[in-house]
């Protein structure tokens, strides 16, 4: 499992960020205090507070070319 900082604060970048995450076979969420979303979820995003930190968990190991993908929305 990976774990990636990141940031949403527009719109536009919540619909970027979950096109690009569906591209991908992994399995992973987003976590932000207590709560946990579906990463590939525009709704789930949504319902986190996007002001606060924000950490995308990714439950594979061997997962670089989503992190190169996604470059621009981490911390």
């Amino acid at each position: 499992m990976k774990s990636v900082p990141i940031k949403l604060s527009f719109a536009e970048e919540v619909k970027a960020f979950v096109n690009a995450v569906n591209r991908y076979p992994y399995d992973m969420d987003l976590r932000s205090g207590r709560h946990v979303v579906d990463a590939k979820s525009i709704l789930g995003i949504f319902s986190l507070d996007l002001s606060k930190p924000i950490t995308l968990d990714i439950y594979d190991d061997n997962c670089d070319d989503l992190i190169a993908d996604i470059q621009k929305f981490t911390i």
